[in-house]
């Protein structure tokens, strides 16, 4: 396009000086003076060449021009992707965090937010992979015959949202897609993306109406030319409750790393020691 409109310019160009870039010669200055008296009065001019030069500019112009009669604008910039906001979780959205304490959509292990905006309901994922970060919603807690949605971040650097539907441990992907309003970014080697998907649809097997509660299962993993590969860890974290859409909470679920001291085992072991050191031997 912008060729085109560099060339068009330069026609109009050319047009407008008679179709010569050089100097007149003396018959192209008597040929000049023809057109008009000794004293500058307008005399005999040559319509044909006039006319020509008009409709050709004309013609360029009603072709290269908009209605306003103003070049084309190029093509506006992509708008960057918007920076998902923490701050929001739990008053005007439902935010679920896995991994260190007080991490954020860009530091956490994985990161969902969720709210309702019309008849829509809008997620916002991110995750620590250069591959695929997805959403699962369960009636049981396991996997096996879940919806789920994915953000895949595919060979040519994009992130492309897709419809899955787990068959045990594998996940097929389905066309028919509920998604959109998609946008995703792959950025500091995390998959974030953000997408709408309808509150009530069709029931079939492959979609679950995000009215109801279901359980939410968190998975991500790397990609091969677009296509997801095993979940990076065996066991990915779920939800410990149903979540509901109706509520805006704003959920942490500290990873693997960060478990040890919640265990009971560990926090005897660490009760028996500290006795053990008060006390002293005997």
């Amino acid at each position: 396009m912008v060729f085109l409109r560099r060339l068009a310019q330069l026609m109009l160009l050319l047009i407008q000086s008679g179709w010569s870039g050089v100097a007149p010669s003396p018959t192209d200055e008597g040929a000049l003076r023809a057109g008009h008296g000794e004293h500058g009065e307008p005399g005999h001019q040559e319509p044909h060449k006039d006319s020509y030069s008009t409709f050709a500019s004309e013609f360029l112009e009603s072709r290269y021009l908009s209605d306003d009669g103003y070049p084309f604008p190029t093509a506006p910039p992509v708008d960057p992707f918007a920076k998902i906001k923490v701050s929001d979780c739990g008053v005007t959205k439902g935010c679920i965090r896995y991994g260190k304490p007080g991490c954020d959509a860009e530091t956490c292990d994985y990161f969902l937010s969720y709210r309702r905006i019309g008849t829509d309901v809008e997620y916002e994922m991110s995750a620590d992979t250069d591959g695929w970060v997805a959403v699962g919603f369960s009636s049981d807690k396991k996997m096996g015959g879940d919806d789920v949605m994915g953000c895949v971040h595919d060979d040519n650097g994009r992130v492309r949202i897709h419809h899955f539907y787990n068959v045990g441990q594998w996940a097929k992907e389905i066309k028919r897609n509920p998604a959109r309003d998609e946008e995703g970014i792959f950025e500091n080697n995390r998959v974030t993306c953000r997408f709408k998907r309808p509150l009530y649809v069709p029931r079939e097997e492959s979609l679950v109406d995000l009215h109801l509660s279901w359980y939410y299962l968190f998975a991500w993993g790397p990609a091969i030319q677009g296509s997801i590969t095993r979940h990076d860890i065996d066991s990915p974290p779920v939800s410990d409750h149903m979540i509901s859409i109706y509520k805006y909470e704003d959920i942490f679920m500290p990873s693997t790393a960060y478990q040890t001291f919640n265990s009971p085992l560990c926090l005897l072991l660490i009760v028996a020691l500290t006795f053990y050191l008060l006390m002293g031997t005997p």
